[in-house]
């Protein structure tokens, strides 16, 4: 049966196979925020499904990194939408996300933070905070996105530096969108090995996280994007990450796999996306 599994579950599968060995030896590793348990980046482009995508890159420190920003056919798009992936792979991984997000009329910008497809370096939870912040700010001046709403859409672990950026530039964007992210990197280690959980918890509790950062997104209008069938995020921190958050905000309850309801059920998703 496994070699008639589509792709995206494939993905999911892999995501939950990684997340699963994440803490296998934990007690072991000297690093603070255990990056590198987090963090599972492809070089391998596959090829993307999109008409003359635009491929940008940004120095920062020693390393590069870059991202692919996708248009419309639509001369004014609906929103542009700079888009924060999960833990495996690369831009490329995901398009199954944003193809949808395109053909409905919305620009996507797709950061791969270092060491992710063509981009450099290795990725950290430092570097990936302050080089989204760098990204963010280098693209707000672009033309073709200046003019237009801006939102910040993060999915699985990509939800937790969008929700910190959200915190940070609210003043500047239209919108925050989750889509089956963790509540914080403690609680999604927890889950794969709860026997270290207070250890977890110590190691990271200087580390970023959705749960918390989301309190101060106060005015900012968010959708949360979950699934009681997702077998890699329990549905549990959606919940938590919702409750956290002030109004005005939206909770949409689809029926797919891991971040799959793009793909499965894009409908009631992209329309309340459009209305966001």
């Amino acid at each position: 049966t496994v070699l008639h599994l589509s792709q995206q579950n494939q993905e999911t599968m892999r995501t939950t196979n990684l997340l699963s060995l994440l803490f296998l030896f934990i007690v072991g590793f000297s690093n603070a925020q255990m990056d590198s348990k987090f963090y599972q980046p492809s070089k391998e482009m596959k090829p993307l499904e999109f008409s003359n995508p635009e491929f940008i890159s940004l120095p920062v420190e020693n390393d590069t990194i870059t991202a692919v920003f996708l248009k419309p056919k639509m001369k004014n798009p609906k929103k542009t939408i700079f888009f924060f992936h999960g833990a495996n792979g690369n831009v490329s991984t995901y398009q199954y996300i944003t193809k949808p997000l395109v053909e409905d009329g919305f620009q996507v910008v797709m950061v791969d933070f270092r060491g992710y497809g063509k981009s450099t370096g290795k990725p950290t939870h430092l570097n990936v905070a302050s080089d989204g912040q760098q990204f963010f700010d280098f693209l707000m001046n672009k033309s073709e996105i200046k003019n237009t709403k801006v939102y910040i859409y993060g999915a699985s672990l990509g939800s937790q530096v969008a929700t910190h950026l959200a915190r940070t530039n609210k003043d500047k964007i239209s919108g925050l969108i989750i889509d089956g992210g963790m509540s914080s990197f403690a609680d999604v280690a927890a889950v794969y090995a709860p026997q270290y959980k207070d250890f977890i918890n110590q190691m990271l509790k200087d580390v970023y996280s959705a749960k918390e950062d989301v309190k101060f997104t106060e005015g900012l209008p968010k959708l949360f994007i979950y699934s009681k069938n997702d077998s890699t995020i329990p549905f549990s921190h959606g919940d938590e990450v919702y409750k956290n958050a002030s109004e005005p905000k939206i909770f949409l309850e689809n029926t797919a796999e891991h971040i799959q309801g793009l793909k499965d059920e894009p409908t009631e998703i992209l329309k309340a996306i459009s209305n966001l």
